[in-house]
């Protein structure tokens, strides 16, 4: 491939324009998918903003707005651990330490489904055989934020079934744990962040949409370093040939 730039002939081969035109795809893409991640952080946010404004809802209320309508919506009321069920979400570190977050199902009305609350944060034993002993109330008082989004891709097998509580999970999958509960669970887990026997340690939104904007910019500059790049090689290359 041949043009003029300014007196200049450039010359590329094919091989190496395909190269460099796909590097440049890649990182156009990098840069494009930080910048959608940067709009859904901040859609979450606003979203966020909008319950708090609202102020926390209880049970009752919850049953009155469409699931799709209620992720990140503040949730406070007591409720009644369904014991002796606990689950202990595996590999989750907390300042440096390996552990465990745990998980309940709550009924705040007998009558009606349960609903998952992470209670936050345990630390593990120094051997996985062990597994840590909990003292949880048989009354809670849940103030969080609910989650209808929470699975994450894992690899292998789910639960960890010894015949005992607490059992090991990868990750919480509502069709796995309805097994163990009197009737499914309400689909949506509420991580709590008010006072708990363990450490809360729940965030949203991790990552702030100015950082992903911020990483959308290094993508996009790299994909013209690379044409910047290969331009200057093929005119050096064109310059010594003459």
């Amino acid at each position: 491939m041949q043009f003029k730039v300014r007196r200049m002939h450039v010359h590329l081969h094919p091989v190496w324009f395909l190269i460099t035109l796909t590097a440049f795809a890649i990182l156009i893409k990098l840069s494009w998918w930080q910048l959608d991640r940067a709009a859904e952080k901040t859609a979450q946010l606003q979203r966020q903003s909008e319950w708090q404004a609202q102020g926390p809802v209880n049970w009752s209320q919850l049953q009155r707005i469409a699931l799709e309508d209620a992720d990140l919506l503040e949730f406070a009321d007591q409720g009644q651990w369904l014991s002796p069920v606990v689950w202990l979400l595996d590999n989750k570190i907390v300042d440096g330490k390996v552990g465990y977050d745990v998980v309940i199902p709550v009924q705040f009305n007998r009558f009606e489904a349960p609903i998952l609350v992470n209670l936050g944060w345990v630390e593990g034993a120094a051997s996985r055989a062990e597994l840590p002993e909990l003292e949880i109330p048989q009354q809670i008082e849940v103030q969080g934020l609910l989650r209808t989004s929470f699975a994450n891709i894992r690899l292998g097998q789910n639960l960890e079934d010894l015949g005992r509580w607490p059992m090991r999970i990868q990750q919480i999958e509502l069709d796995d744990l309805a097994q163990y509960l009197p009737q499914p669970a309400y689909p949506a887990v509420i991580y709590q962040l008010g006072t708990s026997p363990f450490v809360t340690h729940y965030q949203a939104v991790v990552m702030p949409p100015e950082k992903h904007r911020g990483y959308a910019l290094q993508w996009f500059l790299l994909a013209v370093a690379v044409v910047g790049v290969a331009l200057a090689a093929s005119i050096r290359k064109e310059e010594s040939d003459e």
